[in-house]
């Protein structure tokens, strides 16, 4: 975590702090949680701390930045991958208002903020509908339910780019309601999807991932496939037996096969979708 990221979607990662509270259904297998723990850190639940950093850490992205403007090239920072940043807390409120002014102090970093929460967005942040131009706003939606509850409250805001991550997807998503096709004012710019890893991942169906890349071609929307997860279809004429000699354990259901996650991949149809987002100054955006 931190300058170098292996999230295929950006460039850095950053954390203001570690730890969150579960809310959802995405959250059951949460990662973060799972990472925290292997460095003996109990930071999940509403009563449990969360671990904040010191000065040499907020200034990193200082640097980033730095890099970026002398480099002539813009870089993604997705915050935060160990929490959330509009999480209910009123003992978080400090890093919060420290991470809006390192926003504004890195015009040449590309802010991508990820919620579970996009109803505290209005109450936690300081723009209104004046926001930089530097910051992505996303929610995550698992599921239609999920996507019904949050999507609306994100599309009330005038980001630069609106985006949802459908990971890990649960279901099958209909996200035409918020495409441009059907709604010129207030629609995603972007959809990230990807399947659950770990031990316990649920395995996403080709048809939910599918559906949802033919939706965003239709709409002329910005489609990234982020990774199959920990559960792979299983390619016709595809023979687990072999695999099974090579050492891999295949644990088939229906028209998958349990795999590493780096053996799953991230093709899909027979290729990688990485697509990004054309940004909208936020004064065009306002005038929608």
């Amino acid at each position: 975590m931190g300058k170098d990221s292996t999230i295929e979607w950006t460039d850095h990662t950053f954390n203001p702090w570690w730890g969150c509270t579960k809310v959802s259904p995405a959250c059951k297998h949460c990662y973060a949680e799972t990472w925290a723990r292997r460095f003996g850190m109990d930071l999940w639940g509403g009563r449990s701390p969360r671990r904040e950093f010191g000065d040499a850490h907020w200034r990193e992205p200082l640097r980033w930045n730095r890099d970026a403007v002398l480099n002539k090239t813009r870089r993604r920072v997705f915050c935060a991958s160990m929490g959330d940043v509009f999480e209910p807390r009123r003992d978080l409120d400090a890093s919060r208002e420290r991470l809006w002014r390192l926003i504004e102090q890195t015009p040449g970093l590309d802010w991508l903020l990820l919620t579970k929460r996009p109803d505290r967005i209005a109450a936690s942040v300081p723009w209104d509908n004046s926001w930089p131009e530097n910051i992505w706003l996303g929610t995550t939606a698992e599921s239609q339910l999920w996507a019904e509850r949050r999507i609306p409250f994100l599309l009330q805001h005038r980001a630069a780019v609106r985006f949802v991550s459908c990971e890990p997807l649960l279901g099958h998503l209909d996200l035409t309601p918020w495409l441009p096709k059907l709604t010129k004012d207030r629609a995603l710019d972007w959809v990230i999807v990807g399947g659950e890893s770990g031990r316990k991942a649920r395995p996403m169906q080709p048809l939910w991932a599918r559906s949802l890349q033919q939706q965003c071609y239709q709409a002329n929307v910005a489609f990234h496939f982020k990774q199959w997860g920990n559960w792979a279809p299983i390619e016709p004429g595809t023979d687990t037996r072999a695999n099974e000699k090579q050492g891999r354990q295949l644990l088939t259901i229906n028209e998958f096969e349990r795999v590493s996650k780096k053996t799953a991949g991230r093709m899909l149809d027979g290729r990688t979708w990485d697509q990004l987002p054309l940004p909208r100054p936020a004064k065009k955006r306002a005038a929608e």
